[in-house]
């Protein structure tokens, strides 16, 4: 399976990205298929995002990773990114917007999406549960302001975080106790032996900047993902596909 580069500049429109890109992998087998929105790490689009994106589209659901840096690369995109993260509002939001309805416009389109995101992109997924999506994996993502009036009216959230991310562990409760309190389905898991970037199936990011990385317990932890991506795929199963859940 492999992802294709997709247009989504018209869809975004005036107030995106002036010229926006996906990467889209389509499931195996005849439809209809549920959509995923897939947004990558704050490194941007690369081979290890691409890999998720196939992972989620083989899991059966069209997976679609708008390139939120393709105005100019993560060096000039990275730090207006951030901020419209941190605002809760603007062009990347803009942006996942059209990747979701390029999904909901595709001819064999169930018409539910969800949203996974992984460092950065779970920061976003945080932002856009209460924002008509149906599901949201948010992964060591982190968060900005009220997180709790973020979170009024969210869909389902399956989020993942590591022990050893120790920037991140105020997130985790906050996101468990605030769904909780108003009924919404959640399954929120923190991993003791993982850190941040933990699902990754490689180590990404400058070559130069990887020891550090490695020394702040950044990248991958097999054992932590394996179990990650099952509880995503069980939860995404439910809340997008109509399974039922497991006893």
């Amino acid at each position: 399976m492999t992802t294709q580069q997709v247009d989504l500049t018209d869809l975004a429109g005036p107030t995106g990205s002036r010229r926006l890109t996906g990467h889209l992998a389509r499931p195996q087998g005849e439809g209809p298929f549920p959509g995923v929105v897939v947004v990558h790490e704050a490194f941007g689009v690369d081979d290890v995002m691409l890999r998720h994106t196939e992972r989620v589209a083989a899991m059966g659901y069209h997976a679609l990773m708008p390139d939120l840096f393709s105005d100019g690369g993560a060096v000039r995109c990275l730090v207006s990114t951030f901020r419209a993260l941190k605002a809760g509002s603007g062009k990347p939001f803009v942006d996942v917007d059209a990747a979701k309805r390029f999904l909901t416009a595709l001819p064999d389109s169930t018409g539910k999406v969800g949203v996974i995101g992984f460092c950065m992109g779970g920061g976003f997924c945080l932002v856009l549960a209460g924002k008509g999506f149906d599901a949201v994996a948010p992964n060591y993502g982190p968060a900005f302001g009220n997180l709790e009036a973020a979170l009024q009216g969210s869909c389902p959230v399956v989020a993942s975080y590591g022990g050893k991310d120790k920037g991140l562990l105020g997130v985790p409760p906050v996101i468990e106790d605030t769904l909780t309190a108003q009924g919404i389905p959640n399954d929120v898991k923190v991993y003791p032996d993982a850190g941040h970037s933990f699902l990754n199936d490689a180590p990404n990011g400058p070559r130069l900047l990887r020891p550090v990385m490695r020394r702040s317990h950044v990248g991958p932890e097999p054992v932590s993902a394996a179990d990650a991506w099952d509880r995503i795929e069980a939860f995404f199963a439910v809340h997008l596909k109509g399974a039922a859940p497991a006893a």
